[in-house]
């Protein structure tokens, strides 16, 4: 585990839904982690496991009047973000904390030319002038990488690419060099060479900023190459969290284990002349307003016994080094 004081330090953290008029269900719960500078924390799991909504969270962007924030502290370098108030948020987000959402198309405004998108994040936060905003507009798009960015800044969403649109809503989360990115599937529908493009410039402005990043992924192998921690999310509860290289040696967490084992391997297709069926996990994530009082991962899991259904796990830390929410996680498998 990175040993450095983390800039983000999350606590406990519990977000809930509104079921009914009186009753309420948790979509994140009772989740801990930390990141430092310069270091890459990968989120994973199935969709609907909590991910996103945990990102939304930090971040206090789930609408008010169906959740709230129940339970927890997100400690941004010695400050407490999760006490503040509404207007205060304002100021933190895109300053302090920033997000790269998942669509770009959807992420930009279609009405209005790329360079003044980043410009605004710019004159929000820092209140200088529209030609300063403008000339910095400028140079964040060639930090990303966009070809004759005087030109592009002048351009709609639309006329670029998708990997230009994704690299203008980086541009826009670099603007006021933040403390912490959040990038939600930051590759997605994007071909093979452009996700590299991507990941590499993520990697690099991270060194060269000092910022924390949380990578929220499907992909094991970015995992693999980008990331130095992995938090695996089930049913909105952390369940295991290491380094990568003692996670990928061998997970300990039932869930864990199936989503590495679900990864294709072109080494492992052909058996003997045959070709081996892909490995799957059976069923699907539960709702998260229907959990029962055991493991939420016991019905689909292969190694459940009749205390997992009785009884929630916590968070343990192994010999490894480490930490993995099952009842069995000290057992063979």
């Amino acid at each position: 585990m990175n040993a450095s004081k983390p800039i983000l330090d999350v606590r406990g953290l519990r977000t809930e839904f509104r079921k009914s008029r009186k009753t309420w269900f948790p979509v994140v719960n009772d989740v801990d982690f930390h990141v430092s500078a310069g270091e890459t924390l990968a989120i994973v799991g199935e969709s609907g496991c909590g991910k996103s909504m945990l990102a939304h969270s930090l971040l206090q962007l789930l609408p008010k009047r169906i959740s709230r924030l129940a339970a927890g502290d997100i400690w941004l370098e010695g400050r407490n973000i999760a006490k503040l108030s509404e207007e205060q948020m304002r100021a933190v987000r895109g300053k302090d904390i920033s997000m790269v959402f998942q669509e770009p198309m959807t992420s930009l405004n279609p009405l209005m030319k790329v360079g003044q998108q980043i410009a605004e994040s710019i004159i929000e936060h820092e209140g200088c002038s529209h030609d300063e905003a403008r000339r910095r507009s400028v140079a964040l798009m060639d930090l990303v990488g966009i070809p004759e960015p005087a030109v592009r800044a002048g351009q709609y969403p639309f006329e670029l690419s998708g990997g230009m649109r994704q690299r203008i809503v980086i541009a826009i989360a670099l603007a006021c060099r933040p403390k912490v990115l959040i990038a939600d599937e930051p590759t997605t529908a994007l071909d093979v060479t452009i996700q590299a493009q991507v990941l590499e410039l993520i990697d690099r402005l991270k060194t060269e900023i000092g910022m924390g990043v949380i990578l929220i992924t499907h992909d094991l192998g970015v995992v693999a190459e980008w990331a130095q921690r992995v938090m695996v999310m089930y049913a909105g509860r952390k369940v295991e969290e290491a380094d990568v290289e003692t996670f990928f040696s061998g997970p300990k967490h039932p869930y864990s284990a199936a989503l590495l084992a679900s990864v294709p391997r072109p080494d492992a297709i052909i058996n003997g002349g045959r070709v081996e069926p892909l490995t799957e996990i059976t069923g699907t994530v539960p709702p998260m307003d229907q959990l029962g009082p055991g493991c939420s991962f016991a019905d689909r899991c292969e190694r459940s016994a009749d205390i997992c259904l009785a009884q929630q796990p916590q968070i343990e830390m192994l010999s490894n080094g480490a930490r993995v929410a099952c009842l069995r996680a000290g057992e063979n498998a």
